[in-house]
């Protein structure tokens, strides 16, 4: 009896798989403490479900808890200790621009401001120690002085001699007992001193956010007599909510990260191994690729303009969602978005007093919407939203359905934007590839979005409403570690390879804190003289044969080029303890054939009679465009040119019959 609870930005959403039963529900999210909305969704699930919380036996939890605290800048009160000379790492940053062409365009302000940076007066080289650091109590005193609530410590060269900075963490437990301490050698383990300074700073100044949250969260999950809650992280694997308590920053992307875990479930069972996923929420859009079943990572990236250096799942997110705002810039343009309506009140459709026009109003008013019921136990409110889009319209010069219309494109344009980042941009066709759709608004727009990528089939699985929680209550558990050897020369040797390889993979073992059925290695390797290194692996065998013909094939792919005679170097050692999560029937049942009418839906501004299916789609059920798809959790639009035929698993997989 498998629970998975996904939190977004409008909707909480939950799924309990139990055999091949797959039972969902959705209860709106509650942004001032999640763990209200969870609860409710949790209940919600178990009494559609008509079991108790005590026959649960997994509960597995995405939340936006530290990825909100990222965006909004807020964080604790954090104090940063660094080595002397080099306490101003996180400002200084690298010299890239966020706007080539804006010079006054500001980064973020770091999270600990100058005043709260205290220097540590040690100094270590690649070789060991420069200068001993011989007081570490001093230290940890000015550190109090400053009254913290989080400390990160960050000293050079610590990811490869992390002696000081344990000694500053035994005198600051001493000083400052219960505060919580980030050290740079446990949270990153690599080189490069920016990248491990932010990341350890986001840690520590998140850190006692989340383990606030999940100290709530816990408290009512005992209470209710569900299982303790693991919690994703932005790997895509679930860990214990005391790892993820201690060390927030591998949770930044734990909500999004559940819907890569979902399409790997997808990639799996079906046809299709190479997708182009786009869940598309309330508030956001989250955009990542699965390449032969497997979800493509990435070694970091920027969220919110902050560098996390950490192994995540690749996704790219806009705020394009179901509850974007449709306004009127000062120049008289159409504009959809970032602002969201939320939760509370929502899209005006919602009839929570909303006024101000969402892409689900429009969706509304095109008739892609219709029926009485919403996802969550919410009432439509038609009147509401043709309200709401008639004021923009009056301001744009716009009749009803065109205004509608145009809130509908330019959502489109700007998740268009999103899939193409990805894809194109990263020199991906996605021609070749499947578009799978999830989210409760995601298959809303999917056919449009294939049609502007040329791409020929739509895959909307039968809980895609909710597919995020469905992948969180089949992930893996894992624990990532990594760090960096620099091999290179004479020291490159299969022995050092293997020793490196064996001292990383114990580290992650320990990390999950349970035997690991499977120990994935990959490295990061670059040819001599270069700044950046490719991610190769895993190898069958670790040797230094393998890792060099393992070099040349990713430079030759990424580059055009390879260089067998260059000398090459070993950066960076990364292994992922990995236990297999729970086995899922996707295989779809018997199910009565849903309720069949009619009614007019608009499309590129003709109106056209179509066909609504409401109810689940068994399998083997054709459906041919234009139609509307009212799931339970979803509404699948189907444009005229686009049909298709429900698989085993209940997913809708849909075909363009026309050329683009």
């Amino acid at each position: 009896m498998l629970l998975g609870v996904d939190v977004g930005g409008t909707f909480t959403d939950a799924v309990l798989a139990d055999g091949d039963r797959i039972v969902t529900a959705k209860s709106s999210s509650t942004p001032d403490d999640q763990s209200r909305g969870v609860m409710d969704a949790v209940a919600a699930v178990l009494e559609r479900a008509g079991v108790s919380p005590a026959e649960v036996t997994r509960f597995a939890h995405g939340m936006t808890v530290a990825t909100n605290a990222l965006l909004e800048g807020e964080a604790a009160r954090t104090v940063l200790v660094a080595t002397e000379g080099f306490t101003d790492v996180v400002e200084l940053g690298r010299q890239a621009r966020p706007d080539l062409y804006r010079l006054c365009a500001a980064r973020p302000a770091p999270l600990t401001p100058a005043e709260r940076r205290v220097p540590a007066p040690e100094r270590m080289g690649p070789g060991g120690v420069l200068r001993a650091l011989e007081d570490p109590d001093a230290v940890a005193r000015e550190v109090a002085a400053h009254r913290p609530e989080a400390v990160a410590v960050v000293l050079l060269h610590a990811d490869r001699h992390p002696a000081h900075e344990r000694a500053i963490a035994d005198a600051l437990a001493d000083a400052l007992p219960g505060v919580h301490v980030s050290l740079s050698h446990e949270v990153v383990g690599t080189f490069r001193e920016y990248e491990r300074a932010a990341t350890t700073e986001i840690d520590a100044g998140l850190s006692p956010l989340l383990a606030a949250y999940l100290a709530r969260l816990a408290h009512h999950s005992r209470d209710a007599g569900l299982p303790p809650v693991r919690i994703m992280q932005s790997s895509g694997g679930l860990t214990d909510a005391a790892r993820a308590a201690q060390h927030a920053a591998l949770t930044v992307l734990s909500g999004p990260a559940g819907g890569a875990a979902a399409a790997t479930l997808i990639a799996a069972r079906g046809e299709h191994a190479d997708l182009v996923c786009f869940d598309m929420g309330g508030t956001s859009c989250d955009v990542c690729v699965v390449e032969g079943g497997e979800a493509r990572q990435t070694d970091g990236r920027e969220i919110a303009g902050r560098s996390v250096a950490l192994p995540m799942v690749d996704i790219h997110t806009v705020g394009a969602g179901g509850g974007s705002l449709g306004w009127r810039d000062p120049g008289g343009a159409l504009r959809v978005g970032p602002r969201s309506a939320g939760a509370v009140p929502g899209p005006a459709c919602y009839g929570r007093g909303g006024t101000e026009p969402a892409v689900t109003d429009a969706n509304v008013v095109l008739g892609r919407i219709g029926g009485a019921q919403l996802a969550g136990g919410l009432t439509l409110d038609r009147a509401a939203a043709e309200a709401a889009i008639d004021r923009l319209a009056a301001q744009l010069g716009l009749d009803r359905l065109a205004c509608a219309e145009g809130i509908v494109r330019v959502a489109n344009a700007e998740m268009v934007r999103a899939l193409r980042v990805m894809t194109v941009e990263r020199g991906v066709d996605p021609r070749g590839y499947a578009l799978l759709a999830f989210g409760g608004a995601g298959p809303l727009h999917a056919c449009a979005l294939a049609e502007e990528l040329a791409m020929r089939t739509v895959l909307v699985p039968r809980a895609g409403g909710v597919l995020s929680a469905l992948g969180l209550a089949a992930a893996d558990r894992r624990a990532t570690e990594q760090r960096t050897v620099m091999l290179r020369g004479d020291t490159l040797t299969d022995d050092a390879l293997h020793d490196a390889t064996e001292s990383v993979a114990a580290l992650a073992r320990d990390a999950l804190g349970e035997p690991a059925p499977e120990i994935r290695v990959v490295f990061a390797a670059r040819y001599a003289g270069q700044a950046h290194e490719l991610t190769v692996g895993p190898l069958p065998a670790p040797t230094v044969r393998a890792l060099r013909d393992a070099l040349d094939a990713a430079h030759e792919d990424r580059y055009g080029f390879a260089d067998p005679a260059t000398a090459f170097e070993l950066v960076t050692v990364r292994a992922t303890a990995i236990v297999a999560g729970p086995a899922v029937d996707l295989t779809a049942g018997a199910a009565a054939p849903p309720a069949r009418s009619h009614r007019t839906v608009m499309f590129d501004g003709v109106a056209h009679d179509a066909e609504i299916l409401t109810g689940d789609l068994p399998p083997g059920m054709e459906v041919a465009g234009p139609a509307v798809c009212e799931l339970g959790e979803a509404t699948v639009v189907v444009p005229p040119g686009w049909g298709g035929a429900v698989d085993r698993d209940g997913t809708l997989v849909l075909q363009r019959e026309r050329a683009s």
